[in-house]
C-alpha cells in the first residue's frame, strides 16, 4: 500500500492516475503544499510525495517511474534503445512543457508578489506554443512511443490540461484528439474524481 501526499489539483494527480493505471492500493493524502504532511514528508514542503513502506519519494516524474519500473507497466525496459527515447519524452516534456508552465505559475499566484513579473507570461505562452507543436509533429502513433501508452504520455496530457486551465495555446487538433482519447481511460476518470 502506497501513501500518496499532496492535492488532486497538483502534480499529485499524475502519481494517483498511474496508481490507478497499475491497479495498486494507495491511500491519498490532498495536503497543499507547505502543509505539516507535506512537511513531515519532504521537508520542502513541495508536493507530490510518495510514501512506500518507510521509503519517501518525490518529484512526479520520478515516482511515475519508479512505479512503472517497479510494477513493469507503462514503461519500457531500462538499457533499451526505446527506454532512452522514452526517456528522452519524458525529459522534453518536462523542460519544454511543465517547465514553461511552472514558470507561468509561478508569476500568476507561487512567487511573492513584489517578486511578479506578469509581462513574462506572453513570451512563456509563445515559447509553449512553439514546444507543444514539436511534440506534435514527433506524434506518429496512437501514443508518443507507439503502440503502448507510457509514462511522457501521462506526463503529457496532464500538462496539456493544465495549459488549457492556464489560458496557454490551444495544442491544436492532433494532439488534442490524442489528449481526448487518453483522458477518457478509466483510471484517468476514477483519478480525476477524487477529491
Amino acid at each position: 500500500m502506497y501513501d500518496v501526499i499532496g492535492t488532486r489539483a497538483s502534480r499529485a494527480f499524475r502519481v494517483l492516475w498511474m496508481l490507478e493505471e497499475l491497479g495498486q492500493d494507495y491511500t491519498h493524502i490532498p495536503a497543499a503544499p507547505r502543509s505539516s504532511e507535506a512537511l513531515a514528508a519532504n521537508p520542502s514542503g513541495k508536493i507530490p510525495a510518495l510514501r512506500d513502506g518507510d521509503a519517501v519519494l518525490t518529484d512526479s516524474a520520478a515516482i511515475m517511474t519508479f512505479l512503472a519500473d517497479k510494477h513493469h507497466a507503462l514503461t519500457n525496459a531500462p538499457g533499451t534503445i526505446a527506454r532512452a527515447r522514452q526517456d528522452a519524452f519524458t525529459h522534453q516534456i518536462l523542460d519544454d512543457i511543465d517547465g514553461v508552465l511552472w514558470a507561468a505559475a509561478r508569476h500568476s499566484f507561487v512567487l511573492p508578489e513584489e517578486q511578479r513579473v506578469p509581462a513574462v507570461k506572453d513570451s512563456l505562452k509563445w515559447e509553449y506554443a512553439r514546444n507543444i507543436a514539436r511534440i506534435s509533429d514527433a506524434l506518429e502513433g496512437q501514443y508518443l512511443m507507439g503502440d503502448e501508452m507510457t509514462v511522457p504520455d501521462m506526463l503529457l496530457t496532464h500538462c496539456m490540461g493544465w495549459a488549457q486551465k492556464a489560458g496557454f495555446p490551444d495544442a491544436g487538433d492532433k494532439l488534442n484528439a490524442y489528449a481526448a482519447g487518453i483522458m477518457a481511460r478509466p483510471a484517468f476518470q476514477k483519478a480525476a474524481a477524487l477529491p
